[in-house]
């Protein structure tokens, strides 16, 4: 998974040569090539040309700068950019700037943390292998951060007599999957509250230079085109430092799933 050889840049954004940045500090590193996608030729269908073109081409790696928008386009449609990650069949870095920057003048990476998001779902396998990776091969330190989230507390409230008891199991089996996975290096995080929110948080307080995370995505209410969730929207739209979005099985549903027993995954 790493290091990316084949890097697609989609020449779009207002931001784009904070992405073109990247996409050559990566290319550098390992001894690939950058493979320029003019998004002025294609009319339609943008997002699933360049998915297309990642599959042609052997893509490992597209970087992608998020442009602002309006409230209008919040409301009513994702960015070029999240229909990109949606879409991907490879690791998306998509990168808002001003954040900060682990990508020096001479095109160089110096990457001192990396905070990897995980549920210890499916979706999150391969961000968990690449982020172990890229710290191992970078040289650079690896912190892991699981939030319980906030649905949880609330349902306890309302439901004392069997949400709490699920909580505490949750609980639990984080602090015991979070152990496991700090033997093999690094610090780990368990925080409680809105996920998007303490990710975010937590990448500012370590001062992180990149967020890797899984990107599960669904269907979309209004069309058979696949999108994010909305807390892994906000993770990209507000991090204090590039996110490394990383492709994983469709899931039927954005909503977490409420379960009476939690079952270990291998």
């Amino acid at each position: 998974m790493f290091p990316f050889r084949n890097i697609l840049f989609p020449d779009d954004s207002l931001n784009a040569q904070a992405a073109l940045k990247y996409a050559n500090a990566f290319a550098q590193h390992g001894h690939g090539q950058v493979v320029l996608f003019n998004t002025q030729d294609a009319k339609t269908e943008l997002a699933s040309k360049i998915a297309q073109a990642a599959i042609d081409h052997d893509i490992d790696l597209i970087t992608v700068a998020l442009r602002d928008r309006n409230l209008l386009t919040r409301a009513f449609g994702s960015s070029l950019a999240e229909d990109i990650i949606a879409e991907s069949p490879c690791a998306v870095l998509a990168i808002r700037p001003p954040q900060r920057d682990f990508v020096n003048g001479q095109s160089e990476i110096q990457l001192e943390r990396v905070l990897l998001a995980t549920n210890f779902r499916p979706s999150s396998v391969a961000a968990t292998q690449l982020a172990t990776q890229m710290a191992n091969q970078l040289g650079a330190e690896l912190h892991a951060v699981y939030v319980i989230g906030d649905y949880f507390e609330q349902i306890s409230v309302m439901f004392p007599e069997g949400g709490l008891a699920a909580l505490t199991r949750l609980r639990s089996y984080v602090q015991e999957r979070m152990a496991n996975l700090s033997r093999g290096g690094g610090e780990t995080h368990i925080v409680e509250g809105r996920p998007y929110q303490e990710i975010v948080k937590l990448a500012d307080t370590l001062q992180a230079d990149l967020i890797v995370i899984g990107t599960a995505v669904h269907g979309s209410l209004f069309g058979s085109s696949h999108v994010l969730g909305s807390e892994i929207e906000r993770v990209i739209r507000n991090a204090p430092c590039p996110v490394l979005c990383v492709p994983a099985a469709r899931v039927v549903t954005p909503l977490p799933a409420l379960v009476t027993q939690i079952v270990p995954q291998t």
